[in-house]
């Protein structure tokens, strides 16, 4: 079973979920950060698509809006699987996690994860330092990344592709 992981990671955070991820991911998975990987590849050729990315003001990267756009129709087609990282949780969580993931692909995901997040202030430029100051008085690295959900994650598409 092949396993293609596109995400975007703007300070870290959905990098490190996306390492854990594919550490425990039965099978071949190439994992690729739109932001940052220079990497070819043909979402046909893989059984299993995991789309994951985290809100930064309230919104997905457009990285992956963009890709999920482009690749509509191929990806309602594939076994998917869905994952956000956000600093809420609840139904804060809920609500960012339907307006990152247009309601086809979410129908059709097999599973979804919300994984907590992080504030890594030690790696965010002036302004993101004073906007995460303000809004959530947060002035140092902090993190609520949960790795209970990210493990749940994983084990249900792993029971999935036990059954293939």
């Amino acid at each position: 079973m092949k396993t293609l992981i596109v995400y975007c990671s703007s300070h870290g955070t959905t990098e490190k979920a996306v390492q854990l991820v594919s550490e425990w991911m039965e099978g071949e998975v190439l994992a690729v950060d739109l932001k940052r990987d220079k990497i070819t590849f043909d979402v046909r050729e893989y059984d299993f698509v995991i789309i994951g990315g985290s809100i930064h003001a309230g919104s997905i990267q457009g990285k992956i809006k963009h890709y999920i756009a482009k690749h509509h129709d191929e990806l309602l087609t594939k076994k998917l699987g869905l994952f956000l990282c956000c600093w809420h949780d609840g139904e804060t969580a809920l609500e960012q996690f339907d307006a990152a993931f247009p309601e086809e692909v979410r129908k059709i995901s097999i599973a979804n994860g919300i994984f907590g997040g992080e504030f890594l202030v030690s790696k965010m430029n002036f302004i993101e330092r004073q906007i995460v100051k303000k809004v959530n008085g947060i002035t140092e690295d902090t993190s609520n990344l949960n790795m209970t959900a990210i493990m749940t994650f994983v084990m249900k598409i792993n029971a999935t592709i036990a059954l293939v």
